[in-house]
């Protein structure tokens, strides 16, 4: 998988070509990589060519800076499919990547045909929440939190019934830059796209999982009021619905290219 030079960092990707009309970008969520939408590719490859990245400061991205803004989140991403040379595409983001898809519907809505905005909310959490985890990794490193991380992103039942596949997550989350992994908190903790929904224009389905405690079916009620036109499905997962359900999740993302 290369990487590319962007503003600032240097930007990992995966960019598989199976032949399709349309292309789908995925953007991860705070602590995860490009892999977390591995499980999904068999079933989206016979309608999609899928571009896939690590955010910056997650995965193989670098990051040079200890502040950041889902503003400078969604530039990287026009950036990428700048350098790609790809005019329009579908975007799908998860929880931080939701809400860099959430600016990227109100500022780049032309680049866009849907946005799919997954285990999301237009503010994520409370500003002492995310300063006191921020404070707790950089003391403690972000082991200290891998607990608490596997019980928020999944069902106790998908706990129980997939170790190897927890064990296989939380080794990424483990293994993000500590630098990268702050900064994208501090970055999800300053963003809140409340007052700016209804100037999203591109299509949005919303995605929510009925036992995610994090962001919740009522923060996706939210979304799904505001933005003008736009959808919204719940499934019976966690906060890392595609991956606790990848069938069901896929299944979404193909309905909502074809309506």
């Amino acid at each position: 998988m290369p990487t590319i030079p962007l503003k600032n960092f240097d930007c990992h990707y995966s960019h598989e070509y199976f032949g399709q009309e349309e292309t789908i970008v995925f953007s991860n969520s705070l602590g995860c990589d490009l892999s977390m939408w591995e499980e999904n590719i068999d079933i989206l490859s016979h309608h999609f060519n899928v571009l896939r990245y690590d955010t910056r400061g997650h995965g193989k991205s670098s990051i040079n800076q200890d502040h950041i803004t889902v503003k400078e989140l969604a530039e990287d991403v026009i950036g990428l499919l700048d350098y790609l040379n790809l005019k329009k595409v579908i975007f799908c983001g998860l929880s931080m990547g939701g809400l860099i898809g959430q600016h990227l519907g109100i500022h780049y809505s032309s680049r866009f045909s849907k946005i799919i905005l997954c285990n999301t909310a237009a503010k994520i959490g409370t500003r002492e929440g995310w300063s006191s985890r921020i404070a707790q990794v950089t003391q403690h490193g972000l082991s200290s939190i891998l607990d608490g991380t596997a019980e928020r992103w999944f069902t106790e039942e998908y706990r129980e019934k997939y170790p190897e596949k927890i064990k296989e997550i939380l080794h990424v989350f483990s293994t993000n830059s500590l630098q990268g992994y702050t900064a994208c908190c501090a970055a999800v903790r300053d963003a809140d796209f409340r007052e700016e929904l209804r100037k999203l224009e591109v299509p949005a389905m919303i995605i929510s999982g009925t036992k995610d405690l994090v962001t919740t079916i009522e923060d996706g009620n939210f979304l799904q009021r505001e933005i003008p036109v736009s959808s919204h499905v719940s499934m019976r997962t966690a906060h890392l619905s595609n991956k606790e359900n990848p069938e069901e999740f896929s299944k979404y993302i193909i309905f909502i290219s074809e309506h």
